[in-house]
Formats: structure tokens, sequence, C-alpha cells
């Protein structure tokens, strides 16, 4: 068992997925899923069954089900036994098998009209891998497919652990920060966090076009317990606010997760 199994094993990623930060950023996500997902139905002449989506990092589910549900033919893959398990216990008809997203032999080239690779940019920490992680996706997504990637913005974790939590100096002398604050993850850290720049280097070297990007959350996580203290009247108008503003430029980089929406 690695690291990331161990984490995950212990970690309650439907709790964190239900928390109001959680569920603020699936509502902005399904928005922009469902946006591509019909210009993919009227480009195509194509019914919801029709339309095969991959899942890479499916967690427990927490998309992959939705849209099976919804209609869409949805294939699940997951590192993580415990969470594969999770996932499969919940009964859906969605397909699912343990695979890495660096190598996803399972599957040929041109296969699915709809890739989402929301969890893996979290833990891959060299560009190396990210870009592997990339590529993988792109040759698996059909041409004129969307690739849907979730990154874990840098200016989120040096506020939140090192400014709010009193990190900052212990990782100014780990070598965890560089001149320009930007987060490098030690041996044992988990997580890769990414700035604006970092993710369009990626996309140019994976030769893949952007058509938009977006922050699902905006700064719901840097404020969770303002965000848990509000009335339910309250939290939606923060939800409103997020759809209104997660297109913004000036916004993204200082936002808990970003999604990057790029055709193939």
């Amino acid at each position: 068992m690695n690291q990331l199994e161990e984490y995950y094993n212990k970690f309650n990623e439907d709790k964190r997925l239900n928390s109001r930060h959680g569920k603020m950023e699936f509502i902005v996500t399904m928005k922009y899923v469902h946006k591509y997902l019909d210009v993919l139905t009227k480009e195509m002449g194509m019914s919801k069954s029709d339309i095969s989506i991959l899942d890479i990092g499916a967690g427990t589910g927490r998309y992959s089900i939705p849209l099976y549900e919804e209609g869409y033919d949805v294939t699940a893959v997951e590192l993580v036994k415990h969470n594969l398990g999770m996932l499969k216990a919940k009964g859906s008809g969605v397909k699912a098998f343990q695979g890495n997203a660096l190598k996803l032999k399972r599957f040929d080239a041109d296969t699915f009209d709809f890739t989402l690779l929301f969890g893996p940019m979290y833990h891959l920490k060299t560009k190396e891998e990210q870009l592997q992680a990339l590529l993988e996706a792109k040759r698996v997504t059909k041409p004129g497919g969307y690739i849907l990637v979730a990154y874990v913005m840098n200016e989120y974790a040096f506020l939140t652990y090192g400014i709010k939590e009193g990190h900052v100096l212990e990782n100014i002398a780990d070598g965890k920060l560089d001149d320009t604050f930007h987060v490098r993850p030690g041996e044992d850290d988990l997580y890769m966090f990414m700035r604006t720049e970092d993710i369009e280097a990626l996309n140019a070297e994976a030769g893949l076009e952007r058509v938009q990007i977006i922050s699902p959350d905006g700064p719901a996580n840097h404020m969770r317990r303002e965000v848990n203290a509000l009335t339910e009247e309250q939290f939606q108008q923060f939800i409103n606010y997020q759809l209104a503003v997660c297109e913004r430029a000036d916004l993204l980089g200082a936002s808990a997760h970003t999604v990057d929406i790029l055709r193939k």
C-alpha cells in the first residue's frame, strides 16, 4: 500500500464532498460539465446514452454516479481500492476499474467523448508525471472531445497552511517555499499546488487547446468556518455569487481549485 492509499483509507472523501465548500465545488463544476456535454450532443446529434464519459480518479463516484443516472455511458477509474469499493457499493451502473492516471492501458486511443481528470493532478508531484497524466487523458479522448482537469491552487495552500495555520517559517526553513512563495512539496507531502502559468505551460507541452478555465469553489475553502455558519439562504447566495464570478481571471489564482476545460 502506497502513501496515497494510506491517506485515502483514512480520509472521508464523501464527508468532504458533502461539506458546504464541497457542495459549492460540485454545483459550479457540474454547471460546466453540463454546458460542454450539451455542446457535444448538439454538434454530433447524439443522445446522452451515446456519449461516453471517462472519470479518471473517480474517488467514491461523486461525478460519475450522477452522470450515469442522467443517462450517460460512464466509466470510472480509481487508484485507491478503498474509494473504488465505496463507489461500487453504491450500486450504480458505472463501469468501475482500478487503474492509474499515468497509464490507462485498459483503454484504446480515441475511446471517450468526454474525460474528467479531477483528482490525479492534486497528487502528481512532478511536472513529468502531470504531463504524462494529461497526455494519457488526451490519448483516450476522441478528436473533438473535451477534457476537464482540476488543480489545487498555490495561493490557497500558502494562505491556509502557511499563514492561517502558522507554518510559514518552518516551510521556508524546510525549503518548501521558493522566493516567489510557490509551494514545493516535500518527499512526504501528498499535494502539488499550481499557479495559472504552471497550468498553461502543461497545456502547451501536451498540445491541448483551452476552451475555458473556471474556479468552482473560489474562497469557500479559505473560509470554512464562516461558510459553515451561514444560514441556508445566505449559503445559497454565496453559491449564486460563485456561479456569477467563477470565470473571472482576477479571481482564479486565489481560489482553492480550478477546472481547466480543454478540447482535443
